[in-house]
């Protein structure tokens, strides 16, 4: 099996081998080899039955422990050793104890990317050696929202679509690693990983890239993608990006790519607004040194951006946020409304607005006035993974971007509590993180 089974002749130098008249072998082991063998067999089952995930605790608790193995359960299964992963900042909604539907034990994470080492009887587009990136949505390829490309709102993948319906009205695409509201699938940021629906998600690749240049594929390069081109971008655009991290840099670079005019990233951490501006020639805005609204309106003589994209979600926060002041004493509403409320209320009229921010709650306090009397356009949702993965795939292929820029601490599974308390914490310049088992 997987975990490296040792063979029977290196255990037992002392076997004897005996061919009977027919095909089958029967080994003859001498005593006390007998007891060695079995000692030693049972150490190789149990060890083929045990992996090392990260899995989630509770708030900021997260630790790397022993598993079980992953198995086929359906025909159309894959099983995945794991050569890379990495942590997103969506990740950190489960760390900071937003989402409703964690369970103690949960294994964590939906970026990864690896090698193919089992499939079910009904997946022939993989085969076992396979280098394959999996999207973080997990869908079937067959419902009504997969037959109109809109594979995030799968029917079919979430099996516990009845408790995400009681929240959401309507169930989304099952997710890897996040909350058994959204299937209660175990994640990547593990040894290995089982990919439902494999005939429909992984993407095969057949370069010689390296894993960091492919790794984003699974999430954030696409997130960013589909942020822009949700907005109904249209060339010559100026387009306005709440949130400089991993999907806001990918956000800028995809804008770029569409034919934007102009590209504004607003942020307050100087590593952020650094490589947005040195490295993806972004203006940029420091929210705890500016006024958003008022230096938009300078920046745009008075009208506003064409497009806002809101990538911060649930733990947004600003400079003289009254919000913030007041939820200060009300510790339970974590999902703020600042980046959104400031994005209505800065981009223009008639404007778009994409939201690949995650929101795990209801907002309080959400300017819906301004989004209407303003004829504001809204779009937002969890990535439609498969229909990016192979045109964005080509992009890397092609040298139009290097998505491995992003990266700016590496880590050993085995250290992933230390890796999530830095990049929850921002420190030492973190960005993103990457992991190898």
């Amino acid at each position: 099996m997987r975990a490296g089974g040792i063979a029977r002749r290196a255990l037992l130098p002392n076997a004897q081998k005996s061919f009977t008249s027919g095909s089958s072998v029967t080994i003859r082991i001498p005593d006390p080899s007998r007891r060695v063998y079995d000692e030693c067999l049972q150490f190789r089952e149990t060890n083929e039955r045990i992996m090392k995930a990260l899995t989630w605790h509770g708030t900021h608790d997260v630790r790397v422990d022993n598993v079980d193995d992953p198995k086929i359960q359906q025909d159309r299964d894959a099983i995945i050793k794991i050569t890379a992963t990495a942590i997103c900042g969506s990740d950190l909604h489960l760390y900071n104890g937003l989402m409703a539907g964690m369970q103690e034990g949960d294994v964590l994470g939906h970026e990864f990317m690896g090698e193919v080492v089992e499939t079910g009887s009904a997946v022939n587009n993989l085969k076992k050696g396979d280098r394959v990136v999996v999207p973080f949505t997990i869908s079937c390829g067959s419902c009504f929202f997969c037959n109109k490309h809109l594979y995030s709102l799968c029917d079919n993948s979430n099996p516990n679509a009845d408790q995400a319906a009681e929240v959401m009205g309507h169930s989304p695409a099952a997710l890897f690693g996040y909350s058994h509201l959204l299937g209660g699938i175990p994640g990547g940021q593990a040894e290995y990983v089982r990919v439902p629906y494999a005939d429909i998600g992984p993407i095969k690749v057949e370069s010689d890239l390296r894993d960091d240049q492919l790794l984003f594929l699974s999430d954030i390069y696409p997130t960013g993608y589909q942020a822009v081109d949700q907005c109904d971008m249209e060339a010559g655009d100026t387009v306005a990006i709440w949130g400089c991290g991993p999907v806001g840099q990918f956000a800028i670079r995809s804008a770029w790519m569409m034919g934007a005019g102009r590209v504004i990233a607003i942020d307050r951490v100087p590593e952020r607004l650094k490589l947005a501006s040195e490295k993806a020639g972004a203006e940029v805005i420091n929210f705890e040194e500016e006024d958003v609204y008022s230096k938009l309106l300078d920046m745009t003589g008075g009208r506003g951006p064409d497009c806002g994209i809101d990538c911060v979600g649930a733990e947004a926060h600003g400079q003289g946020d009254p919000e913030a002041v007041r939820r200060t004493a009300d510790s339970t509403e974590d999902n703020h409304p600042h980046a959104i409320n400031e994005m209505i209320m800065s981009v223009r009229k008639g404007g778009r607005l994409s939201l690949p921010g995650v929101y795990t709650d209801k907002v309080d306090g959400f300017a819906i006035n301004a989004l209407m009397n303003k004829s504001l356009s809204v779009k937002g949702g969890q990535t439609h993974m498969q229909g990016y993965l192979k045109p964005l795939l080509n992009t890397v292929e092609q040298g139009l971007i290097d998505p491995s820029f992003i990266i700016t601490h590496r880590y050993g599974l085995t250290e992933a509590p230390e890796a999530y308390a830095n990049f929850n914490a921002k420190q030492d310049g973190c960005i993103k993180v990457v992991m190898t088992p």
